[in-house]
């Protein structure tokens, strides 16, 4: 067992093993996350707290596939797609996902070698579809399967003395894992005009990405897209649950966030925050400490872990 703790959301990102993440907190306040996670032989287990709403930019370890279930499914998105009460959420490994996640949010996890759970398959005489697997980002189960599986991990997770041994530890997650993929269908449904709010909002995050300190209002980002003002503010509403303005502030904010945390000795606050495109130094700091809980100054003076 290996349990991490984080007070930062970004280095909270850092602490599951193996992934490749970037976490923006988006709501504010002081954050909180913990990982308990159990490293197994090709097979990796996990249950994640968040204590703030997060945008992650998230990829797993190549050749495996990752099982993400939700303790509650409220407000959670997957690559714009609503997560229901009975979906659990996959994706492939080696491939880059969005995750939108809400206050006080805990998920289950599982990580498996996809050749692993392939072979483990053939010995029970199942044959696994790998096309729900890559190519769809929530499953259905039924609740009953749902609740098991959380069981399991929970009891895993706890440390129940009577599943000691690694192997009876694979074994269980793996049976219940075959058990859930064996019960799930894709769940495809989206609202009309997903693909084109979708589209919006990418186009919106690759400028803002390419175009770091450029000043941005909500014209700019209309005529960028070439949608109303309505359009723009429902696409961002649907794909990420905030408005535009909140994904540009919080986003700017964030990456001035991990630079203070990495700065050296002879860069300013200032420095940094006008980088990011920060030009109002007085409303800057509002906006920083309303975010994250802490002063700027704060952040710059505590060393990164």
């Amino acid at each position: 067992m290996r349990t991490t703790e984080a007070r930062d959301a970004d280095e909270h990102a850092h602490n599951l093993t193996n992934w490749q993440q970037q976490y923006d907190q988006i709501s504010g306040g002081g954050f909180y996350g913990r990982i308990d996670e159990l490293p197994l032989p090709r097979l990796q287990v996990f249950r994640e707290h968040t204590s703030k709403a997060l945008r992650q930019q998230c990829n797993v370890w190549p050749n495996s596939v990752w099982i993400g279930i939700p303790a509650v499914a409220d407000d959670c998105r997957i690559n714009g797609q609503v997560v229901a009460d009975r979906d659990v959420m996959c994706r492939p490994g080696h491939c880059d996902f969005e995750l939108v996640t809400p206050e006080a949010f805990d998920i289950f996890g599982v990580v498996i070698d996809r050749d692993e759970l392939n072979r483990v398959a053939r010995v029970q005489g199942l044959e696994l579809e790998d096309g729900a697997l890559l190519h769809h980002p929530r499953l259905s189960v039924p609740a009953r399967t749902l609740d098991a599986m959380r069981y399991i991990i929970s009891r895993l997770l706890d440390g129940d003395r009577r599943l000691t041994a690694p192997h009876l530890q694979k074994d269980l997650v793996l049976m219940a894992l075959l058990e859930l993929l064996q019960q799930e269908s894709p769940n495809d449904e989206v609202p009309p005009g997903y693909r084109h709010r979708k589209w919006v909002v990418d186009q919106v995050k690759q400028y803002v990405a390419s175009h770091q300190d450029a000043p941005l209002t909500m014209i700019d980002l209309c005529e960028l897209t070439n949608v109303s003002r309505r359009t723009l503010q429902y696409s961002f509403d649907s794909i990420l649950g905030i408005s535009p303005l909140q994904y540009l502030r919080a986003t700017r904010l964030n990456q001035v966030r991990r630079a203070l945390r990495r700065a050296n000795a002879r860069q300013t606050v200032a420095d940094i925050a006008s980088y990011w495109g920060f030009w109002h130094l007085s409303q800057f700091a509002k906006d920083y400490k309303t975010l994250f809980g802490e002063s700027p100054s704060n952040t710059r003076n505590t060393p990164c872990v």
